[in-house]
This record gives C-alpha cells, sequence and structure tokens, in this order.
C-alpha cells in the first residue's frame, strides 16, 4: 500500500519505518525542515534502540522517504496516519492544534478517496473533530473516512511492540473502512478488535491510566511497607503471582514520567470532569505520582541534612525511563534542581540522555561512566533503572566513594546485599524505618568524611 505518516516523532517515524520494512510504500511528512533533512542523512531524531539500522535498511530499498512536502505526499497514499504531537495544556486538556493542522493539510491535498487514521494519542471526540475540520477545508468533492488507530508502544521497545503488539485496535465508523486496516496489519499475525472510533480513543486512555494507576498503588504500598518495616519487593512479587493482578507496573520507585503515563492520565482526568464525572481514583493517582518525588528528596534530606554544601551528590541516570533519551516528566530533573539549591556539587551520567540534558541542566558535571560519578560522592542516586547500574562492580564503588550512602529510587539493588558491603543503603518501601534511626546516624557521619581520592 502507499502509506503517508504526518509527524515524524517517537510514534510517527516508527509507524512509518514498520509498515516500510512490512513492504509498502511509505512517505514521512514532516513541517520542520532540518529534521526531514537529518532523517534523509541517517541522523535520527530521537534514540530508539534498531531504530537507525531499519530507517537505513528501508531507505537504502527506495521504500521508505522523508518529505516536507505535504500535499505530494497525501495525494500519492491510500492511507494517511496523523502522528504529531498532542501536549498538554495548563488545565490538564489536551492541546489538538497540531491534529487540527494536519487535518486542514489533508483537507487541501485530498485528490481521491483516503482512509484518514488518528494515530496520536487523543481524547475521546477527536475523530468528529478531525472529520468537521477536513470537510470544512477541503477544496473537492472528495469523499474519505477517519478512523482511530491507537498506538501502545513503548520507548526502549517501541520497534518490538509495534511488531508484536499485544492488540491492534481499529476503531472505525464501518466494516468495510475497518478492513482496510486489517489488510495492512494483516502480516503482523497479531490479535485485532474492531470498534467504534470513540471506544478506539477510550482504549488508549483507559489502559495508560490504568497502568499509571497499578504503578501509584505500589508506591502506596511502598511507603506503608517504608513505615511499616516491610519489603515492597516481596510484597509486590506475591501480589503479582495473583494472575488476577499480574506482575507488570508493581515496581515502586519514585513515580512515573515521560511523554505518556502524565500527559494521558491528566487529559483523561479532564475530559472525565467535562462531561461531569470527578473520577477521584485517576485523581489520586496524579496526586500520589506527584507525591512520590518530593517524598524520595526528603528521604535524602533527612539522611544528610538540608544544607548540603561542600557535598559531592552522584546521580546515577537522567532519562525517565532506560533505553531512551527521553526527558519530559524525568525524575532527574526534580531531584537534581533540589540538590542545587541546596548547594550541593551534582555529577551525573546517563548513557544516553547526557546531551538532552545539557540544556535542562548546564550546570552540573556530566561523567563518562558511573564510576567517575562515585569518585569521592558522599551520596550516590540511582534514578534510572539502567542495565548497567544493575551490573556495576560495588566494591570498587564502596571504595573510591566519600562516603558509601546509596539512594535507590529504583530499587535495583538487594538491601542485605548492601548492608553486608558496608553500604547505608536507602531504597522505596524497603522496610528501613526498623533501623532507620541507626542507619541515618551512620550514613550522616559517613557524608561528613573526607572525600575519598579518585578512581
Amino acid at each position: 500500500m502507499n502509506i503517508c505518516v504526518i509527524g515524524t516523532g517517537y510514534v510517527g517515524l516508527v509507524t512509518g519505518v514498520v509498515f516500510a520494512d512490512l513492504g509498502n510504500d511509505v512517505i514521512c511528512v514532516d513541517k520542520i525542515a532540518a529534521k526531514v533533512d537529518g532523517l534523509n542523512k541517517g541522523i535520527m531524531p530521537i534514540y530508539e534502540p534498531g531504530l537507525e539500522e531499519m530507517v537505513a535498511r528501508n531507505v537504502a530499498d527506495g521504500r521508505l522517504t522523508f518529505t516536507t512536502d505535504v500535499e505530494a505526499s497525501v495525494s500519492k497514499a491510500e492511507i494517511v496516519f496523523i502522528a504529531v504531537g498532542t501536549p498538554p495544556k495548563e488545565d490538564g486538556s489536551t492541546n489538538l492544534s497540531y491534529v487540527e493542522d494536519a487535518a486542514k493539510l489533508i483537507a487541501r491535498s485530498l485528490n481521491s478517496y483516503k482512509v484518514i487514521v488518528n494515530k496520536s494519542t487523543v481524547p475521546v471526540g477527536t475523530g468528529n473533530f478531525v472529520r468537521e475540520v477536513i470537510e470544512t477545508n477541503k477544496r473537492r468533492a472528495i469523499d474519505f473516512d477517519v478512523v482511530s488507530n491507537p498506538e501502545f508502544l513503548r520507548e526502549g521497545s517501541a520497534i518490538s511492540d509495534t511488531l508484536y503488539p499485544d492488540r491492534i485496535v481499529i476503531g472505525a465508523p464501518n466494516r468495510i473502512v475497518a478492513m482496510r486496516l486489517l489488510e495492512l496489519y494483516a502480516p503482523l499475525e497479531r490479535p485485532m478488535i474492531i470498534t467504534d472510533v470513540a471506544s478506539a480513543e477510550m482504549i488508549k486512555y483507559a489502559s495508560n491510566a490504568f497502568l499509571a494507576t497499578k504503578i501509584s498503588f505500589a508506591n502506596a504500598i511502598a511507603n506503608i511497607c517504608e513505615e511499616a518495616g516491610a519489603d515492597v519487593a516481596q510484597v509486590v512479587k506475591g501480589m503479582g503471582l495473583d494472575g488476577r493482578i499480574g506482575q507488570a507496573f508493581l515496581n515502586a520507585g519514585i513515580g512515573y514520567g515521560g511523554s505518556c503515563f502524565p500527559k494521558d492520565t491528566r487529559s483523561l482526568l479532564h475530559t472525565a470532569q467535562s462531561y461531569g464525572y470527578e473520577f477521584p481514583l485517576l485523581d489520586a493517582t496524579i496526586a500520589t505520582n506527584d507525591e512520590q518525588p518530593k517524598r524520595f528528596i526528603r528521604k535524602i534530606h533527612k539522611v544528610l541534612g538540608d544544607d548540603l554544601s561542600g557535598k559531592t551528590i552522584g546521580v546515577l541516570g537522567l532519562a525517565f525511563k532506560p533505553n531512551t533519551d527521553d526527558m519530559r516528566e524525568a525524575k532527574s530533573i526534580d531531584i537534581i534542581n533540589d540538590l542545587l539549591s541546596s548547594g550541593a556539587q551534582v555529577r551525573a551520567y546517563d548513557p544516553i540522555a547526557i546531551e538532552n540534558t545539557r540544556e535542562i541542566l548546564p550546570e552540573i558535571t556530566y561523567c563518562g561512566n558511573a564510576y567517575e560519578v562515585a569518585a569521592g560522592a558522599h551520596a550516590l542516586i540511582v534514578v534510572t533503572e539502567w542495565n548497567e547500574f544493575k551490573l556495576l562492580n560495588l566494591e570498587r564503588v564502596r571504595g573510591i566513594m566519600a562516603a558509601p550512602v546509596v539512594f535507590d529510587g529504583r530499587n535495583i539493588y538487594d538491601p542485605e546485599r548492601m548492608a553486608q558491603m558496608g553500604f547505608s543503603y536507602y531504597g522505596v518501601g524497603r522496610g528501613q524505618s526498623a533501623t532507620k534511626d541507626t542507619a541515618s546516624a551512620e550514613a550522616a557521619s559517613y557524608a561528613n568524611a573526607a572525600p575519598a581520592a579518585g578512581a
């Protein structure tokens, strides 16, 4: 099939390259000329494992092209995907201006029947909105249909998630239109569900809100465990073995971030309220997530004190999650800003996200690896659970730190092993309250120690 994808962010670029890899002719369009020029030179605007190689292969084979020419691209296509950004407004509602702009461009480019597919994450009712915009702005009396086909990809595993989705959701006005999308997705041989457009739009938001709720619930349980002397890792393992609950998205930590969960939960809450439902459960999910990094920061200060002048604090991980360079809603930003305002010297390392972070936090020191971060540090803070941090030589880390104090915001280390190795260790919900007075005194003593020699 001939396909046009408008937007070359995470969703648009991955969608386009995967469809090209399945044998379709795909044109990806973006209004940012510099981004298109970079893509034509093989420079990716995002980091995603395997993406660069897949783009290069399909460009070389002539199935994938990049351009700023919307009219020519839409004119050639049978199916047009809208995959533009839908950022949040200050009130939590979704900004549909980019979707509207794309719909107007499509309207002016219609030269034959097209299936217009909303791939962007949009609130319920957007399908009708897109149809109205196209009807109002089209230049010719040409028919079209609008379909909702939400994405469920995760940053860091986007290609795999697109090739092997748990389900493919197609919200169409009738079964004939749905069959066009079924034909496109048939090579994937994955479960497909056909719904009306509004239901498909709701499926995306309901899914993300439910997963966010699981995370906040696990974090709330962790907070109780911390006070009661229980270990949340054991608690959620016991919970997750129940087939009705499952293990996924029960890892306690410092909260969810990124481009989806924060935005989508607030948007769904706003949508609910616009229909007269307050949605207290989702409101609590968001409030719990907002509080979680603040609670973690208070823990750091309880151990190290409020004034961190003269202290060097190391931060391991900057991106909101592993295998991405995305800094949107990254908890590292809140934590580092607090450390800086408290007078600390901050050193940080992330395998991928350093360049993106420099634009946000230019005043901290960026290191080439985790050991550079640890050398002479009065404390280490784990913010992102990259695999390489799980495999560090902890004896070496302890030996080069000024004080062996670790705040583990993702619970990647075992508390007993850390204690045996001589660390003062603070995870999330790991039952610290039973020994917190002694541990805090030890950590404070370590924190006042002189810096160790270099790595």
